[in-house]
């Protein structure tokens, strides 16, 4: 079937149209999580006709004075019967489509399209490119730097315990027994004791940051995801707790089929006792019992080279033994090509000098 602009329909709908979203970040919750720290959400209904609709989140940021953008995270989802042959023609009509529906002074939209192939797989239908054609009528553009990660691991919740034990690397079953032993007890934080554990949490993270070189939010960042999500999401906070040190946290969002690890921090003392590990594996377990079909490790670097800057979080994701899945990474549709341009240049200027930060 040969997609045509006739066959595609977008109208601005109320944000709750965006209830039933698969994924987190197409979600009500994050479009009002978003609007607490600058970000202006959208909300459409979409029709594609001969395959049903779904709801598409756009969230909006001011660059600079009369000038914004916006971005899509991982969407559209498309109906589950929807060519894939189809999918790129689809996404650049989409980006003309709801232009006339966004504010006036956006300079381009951002896509982090949501389909996938699995590495490793012959049969994969998800392509992850979105291809940069010769043909002028489509402007699709690799951004300079990815905002969801595209490269991600996920464990099959719907095996077994002892089928996912089996699928591990012999040492991370190791690691997780050993913990027990050496008894490292994890702890999920509940709504009366959350306050105290999200400050143990983020001391944590500003340890793992300045260990590790990576930028992190304010904790009122945190603190807000945990408000905005409570009666509408399952967000946990586990923490690896031994004699009286804490020893490292997890934030895991339960929601649908799907638990993704959010946030992760560690401390320096005692990591003979191995604690990530055993909150990765309670986390799993919770998840399964809460009916999650999947657990997403949520983010690797693309592949395993050992001189990347991330090289150790590569090893330790996969380790669990999980299918690797590689999306497409983020892709921008120029409204404004020389305003575009020069916020192009500027993000990879920054991009450059915060990877400088990360391999040193």
């Amino acid at each position: 079937m040969s997609f045509v602009f006739s066959c595609l329909r977008v109208r601005s709908s109320d944000l709750s149209v965006c209830d039933n979203a698969n994924s987190f970040l197409q979600s009500v919750m994050w479009g009002q999580f978003k609007s607490r720290f600058g970000w202006q959400p959208f909300s459409f209904l979409i029709e594609w006709e001969g395959y049903g609709s779904s709801s598409l989140l756009a969230l909006c940021r001011r660059l600079a004075p009369a000038v914004s953008f916006a971005y899509i995270p991982w969407g559209p989802e498309l109906p589950a019967n929807f060519p894939s042959e189809n999918r790129n023609i689809a996404l650049a009509e989409l980006a003309d489509k709801i232009k006339a529906l966004l504010p006036r002074n956006i300079a381009f939209v951002r896509f982090d399209p949501p389909w996938f192939e699995v590495e490793g797989k012959e049969d994969n239908h998800n392509e992850p490119s979105v291809r940069v054609s010769r043909n002028k009528n489509q402007k699709f553009i690799r951004a300079a730097a990815d905002i969801q990660p595209p490269d991600t691991v996920i464990i099959d919740l719907e095996l077994s315990c002892e089928e996912i034990l089996g699928r591990m690397k012999p040492k991370w079953r190791y690691n997780i027994s050993l913990s027990e032993k050496r008894g490292v007890l994890v702890r999920m934080c509940n709504e009366r004791d959350a306050a105290e554990g999200l400050e143990t949490f983020y001391a944590l993270l500003k340890e793992t940051a300045a260990r590790d070189g990576i930028a992190i939010h304010s904790i009122d960042y945190y603190k807000t995801l945990f408000e905005i999500s409570a009666g509408k999401n399952d967000l946990r906070l586990y923490t690896a707790v031994h004699e009286i040190d804490t020893l490292a946290a997890i934030v895991v969002l339960f929601r649908g089929e799907c638990a993704t690890y959010l946030y992760g921090a560690s401390s320096g003392v005692k990591r003979n006792l191995m604690a990530p590990y055993a909150l990765q594996w309670k986390a799993m377990q919770d998840a399964k019992e809460a009916g999650c079909k999947y657990y997403d490790l949520f983010g690797i670097p693309p592949d395993d080279d050992p001189d990347h800057p991330m090289a150790g979080l590569y090893r330790f994701k996969t380790g669990f033994g999980g299918e690797i899945v590689h999306r497409p990474g983020s892709w921008d549709y120029p409204y404004k090509r020389i305003v575009y341009s020069l916020f192009r240049k500027a993000e990879a200027l920054r991009k450059k000098i915060r990877d400088g930060k990360k391999r040193k």
